[in-house]
């Protein structure tokens, strides 16, 4: 889905990030962390890419033009070494790898408008211009090290990164001990422009307790960074002194600059930089929270407005990686259940800006619950009572103003709070939200009024009931839409509803529906009866 920008040129720094009820600002450019293409993704990356999602499509609904910049890391030493095990050259591998990904996002429903390589040209000569400026401007330097490098974070570490004498995020390798003359990025320099940069913008870093952390690291002293290696065959050379080639984060953070046209389209540059959200690990924060903005500040580019930390998808309380050998792959899910199903389920499960547990028990409980048993089955009830009792028109119901649904609920009060938890990236209290405030209140509602009753002894009032529950169901689909695009989307166009599915806003569900023409039923049906969306899953058929 490609977005169209509005032309105008926005000036850096005018549109500080919107808060809830706000003016929104011109634009929104969100990015994700490019993944090594070494293997195929796992469900830590789906996390990842689905929370940026959710973000883009919240925002588009909310009128934005919205640019979502996703892709792989490909210049590393690791990339090189699983290529040569299958005996291709590194940019076969990466390209073929590359097509892998693209086709797990889509098979996700993630709406990016760009998918980076960083092996690509517009990435090369980014790099190129980027380090060649911070070079001129005297941030870099030559000398001679020894160091403990971690080949699974692509990183040296230091004695205080390590514990136990190994890396805290790959315990099971070894650290090799690299000796050579590379160029160094000197990072120590920004020590106190990056404290100034978090406490003049709290909110620069998300959550509060990512902050805190990164604000720790750098008041206790930062180090100058390697950002080249000697003697390797696949990266980007170094400008002034090929000899050389550029390290893996000095290349990989650029991603963000050069996918909106850092060095190959300035034009497209000015448009969409700064970043408004780069969607990251907890992992990679002292990257992302200290290195990228002291690069940028080296270079005299605008600060990205927000880094949005992300937890880890935990299975019996260990972040699932390959090493430990815990991965599972978000795909097998998928096929079986389905992209919508796997996107709720695991936002709804893992709180994005914390860690989350996560198992195909879980699964299933939470499946079965809310999926199954209280949103599949309010939408088959109400369609099926539609065409069983009126065959599926409902008159005399234009100008209907929906509300007895919701009963007490204040939906301007409920619609602000639930807009601020999108915008904190809470999805977990969001989806919490819409299931206890709306989806309960619709299915208490069919309890109360008994629609099925009053079809034999007041049809006119059965009416009325049945289109205030198309039209519950009509609010739910758009505040769902973000999460489970299919399903909203399906929900949505089960009525003749205006405007239609593509002109709806974010806005619109936070205020209560008038119907603007009489109701009818629009959804596909199999032999007279509405399709299920979500059929239940047999636990017994689970258990092998």
């Amino acid at each position: 889905m490609k977005v169209q920008a509005n032309p105008v040129a926005v000036s850096p720094g005018e549109q500080p990030e919107p808060q809830a009820g706000s003016t929104m600002p011109e634009k929104f450019y969100i990015t994700t962390a490019i993944d090594y293409p070494n293997n195929k993704p796992h469900i830590g990356h789906a996390f990842e890419k689905i929370g940026a999602d959710v973000q883009a499509r919240f925002r588009r609904l909310r009128g934005q033009p919205v640019y979502f910049l996703i892709g792989n890391d490909e210049n590393t030493v690791k990339v090189s070494k699983r290529a040569k095990e299958l005996g291709l050259d590194p940019k076969t591998y990466v390209d073929q790898m590359a097509e892998v990904f693209k086709t797990a996002w889509r098979e996700l429903n993630i709406s990016n408008d760009d998918f980076i390589q960083t092996s690509e040209e517009r990435h090369w000569k980014g790099c190129q211009k980027f380090i060649q400026i911070v070079y001129d401007r005297g941030y870099i330097y030559k000398k001679a090290y020894q160091g403990l490098y971690c080949e699974g974070c692509e990183a040296f570490k230091t004695q205080r990164d390590l514990v136990d004498g190994r890396c805290a995020q790959h315990p099971n390798q070894e650290l090799q001990v690299v000796e050579e003359e590379n160029y160094f990025f000197a990072l120590s320099r920004f020590r106190d422009r990056l404290l100034a940069l978090y406490r003049e913008r709290p909110d620069f870093i998300a959550p509060e307790t990512r902050k805190n952390e990164v604000v720790s690291l750098v008041e206790s002293g930062l180090e100058d960074v390697s950002i080249t290696r000697q003697n390797l065959d696949w990266g980007i050379p170094v400008p002034f002194d090929p000899s050389q080639r550029i390290y893996v984060w000095f290349d990989a953070l650029l991603n963000y600059v050069t996918g909106v046209g850092y060095g190959t389209d300035e034009d497209k540059f000015r448009r969409w930089w700064p970043a408004d959200m780069h969607v990251i690990g907890k992992d990679i924060t002292r990257f992302h929270c200290a290195l990228w903005p002291a690069m940028l500040m080296a270079a005299g580019i605008e600060i990205p407005r927000r880094v949005q930390v992300h937890g880890f998808v935990l299975l019996k309380g260990a972040k699932m990686s390959k090493s430990l050998g815990n991965v599972v792959d978000p795909m097998d899910l998928v096929t079986r259940f389905g992209a919508d199903a796997f996107r709720y389920v695991l936002l709804r499960l893992c709180p994005f800006t914390g860690d989350g547990e996560f198992s195909f028990d879980q699964f299933i409980t939470v499946y079965n619950a809310d999926l199954a048993n209280n949103l599949g089955n309010l939408y088959s009830r109400t369609v099926t009572m539609c065409l069983k009792y009126f065959g599926g028109h409902l008159e005399n119901t234009k100008g209907l103003v929906a509300n007895e649904v919701f009963d007490d609920l204040k939906l301007e009060s409920f619609h602000e709070e639930l807009t601020r938890r999108m915008v904190d990236c809470e999805y977990n209290l969001a989806l919490g939200m819409i299931w206890q405030e709306l989806l309960d209140r619709a299915n208490r509602y069919i309890d109360r009024t008994r629609p099925f009753e009053l079809a034999k002894t007041d049809r006119d009032r059965c009416r009325i009931v049945l289109a205030n529950l198309a039209m519950a169901l009509r609010t739910a689909a758009i505040y769902i839409s973000p999460f489970m695009p299919t399903t909203a989307k399906t929900i949505y166009s089960a009525f003749n509803f205006s405007p239609d599915y593509s002109g709806i806003r974010w806005d619109d569900g936070g205020t209560v529906a008038r119907t603007s023409n009489d109701l009818r039923v629009t959804a596909e049906t199999e032999k007279g009866k509405v399709r299920p969306l979500f059929p239940r899953i047999q636990v017994e058929a689970q258990s092998a």
